[in-house]
């Protein structure tokens, strides 16, 4: 395959509740099957995740969580090389992860959740992603507002930052994710998108996280397993603003959509 500057990030959800595919790969041999299709159709990370993040979904127990993801990871890991990420708000979860072969660590709560995860971040070396959510999954869709949404992302990026170096963490192991759908209106997302390389602006990596989302459903009227195309397209607009990591549900259409987008970057 082509080698893309951009690098996909393939969704594993192990939950029976995700908003798009919640229950397909709930066990572990469906979960086996589905990473050994993202890895085929040409993945640069794994994201596992076993508590879903859709707005008001119901919390999981720690007990549940490591049930769902640890197998998964220990499995995959021991018959391939690809980098997993995995996709947690609870500092046990992502130290038991990183124990079975997990390489990222990827909090939607950006360390605010789980006064234990700095300790974890500290204790390894692996890279941290930090999403920016206003709210919480409960609540963040019931009103979301911002004065101008771009800049106070900044400034919250920038606040947790400080203090994560601050706490002796590496600066060069963040990734930033400016959290598409969480805690914002279609107006806020479309912003985010337009403006992706505003928060290039603070020298780190950027996620893009928008596979299939509520917002995409606004626009086409597509329920959210038909959504692959409208978010192909986004995937290959954010190649122009800078995006360094798409997270996606279906990584065959989105490295399709990646190497035309660089192709014309890269043109005369």
């Amino acid at each position: 395959m082509n080698e893309l500057r951009t690098r996909i990030m393939g969704i594993l959800n192990v939950t029976p509740d995700s908003f798009s595919d919640g229950g397909n790969f709930h066990d572990l041999t469906a979960a086996l099957l589905q990473a050994e299709g993202i890895i085929a159709a040409g993945a640069d990370i794994l994201d596992v995740g076993g508590e879903s993040t859709r707005p008001y979904a119901e919390p999981v127990s720690l007990e549940d969580e490591l049930a769902r993801t640890i197998p998964v990871i220990r499995t995959i890991r021991s018959t391939h090389s690809i980098p997993i990420s995995i996709d947690t708000t609870k500092a046990e979860v992502a130290r038991q992860a990183l124990a079975a072969g997990a390489d990222i660590i990827n909090d939607i709560s950006a360390l605010l959740k789980d006064p234990e995860m700095i300790d974890v971040v500290r204790d390894s070396d692996v890279p941290v992603i930090i999403m920016h959510m206003q709210g919480s999954p409960s609540d963040m869709q019931d009103r979301p507002a911002y004065d101008n949404v771009i800049d106070e992302i900044v400034a919250f990026f920038t606040e947790r930052i400080e203090w994560m170096t601050s706490e002796g963490v590496a600066r060069n192991r963040i990734i930033l994710d400016p959290g598409i759908g969480f805690g914002k209106t279609l107006d806020h997302n479309l912003s985010i998108i337009k403006h992706l390389d505003r928060f290039k602006s603070l020298d780190l990596p950027v996620l893009l996280g928008h596979s299939r989302k509520n917002f995409l459903g606004i626009l086409t009227g597509l329920e959210a397993e038909k959504r692959d195309l409208p978010t192909a397209v986004i995937s290959a607009l954010s190649v122009e603003r800078q995006a360094d990591i798409i997270r996606v549900h279906d990584v065959a259409s989105t490295r399709q959509a990646l190497q035309v987008a660089e192709a014309l970057m890269h043109a005369q």
